[in-house]
């Protein structure tokens, strides 16, 4: 017997890439997601600017310490007050908080203290959207559709990833970091009347719950997935995939274009092939609407992702890099959408803040603070290696899935 995963989302009678309240969230997120790569981008050359290499990575790895200390608070947040709530909150602190970075390079030269508390505070902030970010499509479309905005969220990500470097580039080239920030927060601030326009649906009656001190919502958001059969072997899985595959398709990624000799126009071209792959998958998806056995689905696209990941390291060309990534692309972003999916229309709404910023947390808020280990590692025993232990224990995602009875059963509605 298969389970169907079930949704109390506000129901629709059209497909979420016809639904205009699904496209003004889509619109927000993308314009949002773009801002962020700009900002990033301004951010580490503001940075590479008042010190030295290793001071800037410091710097712009600084926002993950908050994002990971302060995460499942967020959800607990987006859960109290509603994901729209929140997003809105916090997308309009961000793009101030932008804007007034933007403002003090424009009057002054910063010094990389100054940058760095940009950073965790836009960290700080970043801990409460995220949690909500996620839970909100759940709110504005049917449980039908989840799947198919889970494809159309990763196509606005790759757009972003595409449109966000050549942006901050532009930026610093006519404005200067101060130009590049300001960008940023025009592009994050855009999406503010966007937001606006987004309709969520209610929570179900017996969903609703009575507020209590945050520490208890957060115990009882953990019990919640705790007790379930279903979401507690898939956070799992997600924080293994994300732990396996942050540190070589990032830091990993650059040591071995140096070491192979590539440069940075390689890199570009392997990179340009991840990207290529993610956004097919995501097409894939948006077009499909629905994947029959998922979570099986999930766990066999995930396995191949590892295998790839650790292939990577393995292949003497750009062009044969540029082939593997796409297919690292296509697999990862096939396994991801479809785990983002079930997460999404498991939860339950009532829970859908906490359960998110669970499901997250590695991706957001602890890989990123293991590129020193990545790296060190690297120093040790080089870059095979590195990607095959990475490889391995993001392939551990997709064995839990299969190990997981009611997981691997799992269908989407």
């Amino acid at each position: 017997m298969t389970t169907t995963l079930a949704s109390p989302a506000r129901p629709v009678d059209r497909p979420a890439h016809r639904d205009p309240n699904v496209l003004r969230w889509l619109g927000a997120y993308a314009s949002s997601a773009v801002g962020d790569n700009v900002y990033y981008i301004a951010l580490s050359w503001a940075a590479v600017q008042s010190g030295t290499p290793a001071q800037a990575g410091l710097v712009t790895a600084a926002s993950a310490v908050p994002r990971a200390l302060l995460m499942l608070g967020g959800g607990v947040v987006a859960d109290r007050y509603g994901p729209r709530r929140v997003v809105l909150g916090s997308t309009a602190a961000r793009s101030a908080l932008v804007l007034g970075a933007a403002v003090l390079l424009l009057v002054t030269s910063p010094g990389l203290w100054v940058l760095g508390a940009v950073a965790v505070l836009f960290g700080i902030v970043d801990a409460v959207f995220l949690p909500a970010a996620g839970a909100l499509p759940a709110r504005i479309t049917s449980r039908d559709q989840l799947t198919r905005v889970q494809g159309m969220r990763g196509m606005a990500t790759r757009l972003a990833n595409v449109l966000g470097g050549p942006l901050g580039g532009l930026g610093v080239a006519v404005g200067g970091t101060a130009g590049a920030f300001g960008l940023a927060a025009l592009l994050v601030g855009v999406s503010l009347p966007l937001l606006l326009g987004v309709r969520v649906g209610a929570l179900p009656p017996d969903e609703r719950q009575d507020r209590q001190p945050v520490l208890a919502e957060l115990r009882d958001g953990l019990r919640h997935i705790r007790r379930d059969a279903v979401l507690r072997p898939l956070v799992i899985a997600a924080a293994l995939s994300d732990l396996g595959f942050v540190g070589p398709m990032n830091l990993g990624l650059t040591v071995l274009a140096q070491q192979r000799g590539w440069g940075s126009a390689g890199m570009g071209w392997v990179l340009a092939g991840f990207g290529t792959g993610a956004a097919g998958a995501a097409l894939l998806i948006t077009w499909r609407g629905r994947i029959p056995r998922a979570a099986v689905v999930a766990a066999v696209t995930n396995l191949v992702a590892a295998l790839a990941i650790a292939a990577l390291a393995q292949v003497p060309s750009v062009a044969a890099a540029a082939g593997v990534a796409a297919l690292i692309g296509v697999t990862a972003g096939l396994s991801g959408a479809l785990c983002g999916a079930l997460v999404q229309v498991r939860a339950g709404a009532a829970y859908l803040g906490r359960v998110m910023s669970v499901s997250t947390l590695v991706g957001f808020g602890v890989a990123p603070l293991t590129f020193p280990l990545v790296g060190g590692a690297v120093t040790l025993w080089g870059t095979g290696p590195v990607f095959a232990v990475c490889a391995g224990v993001s392939a551990l995602a997709g064995v839990v899935v299969l190990g997981a009875r009611p997981l691997r059963r799992a269908e989407l509605p």
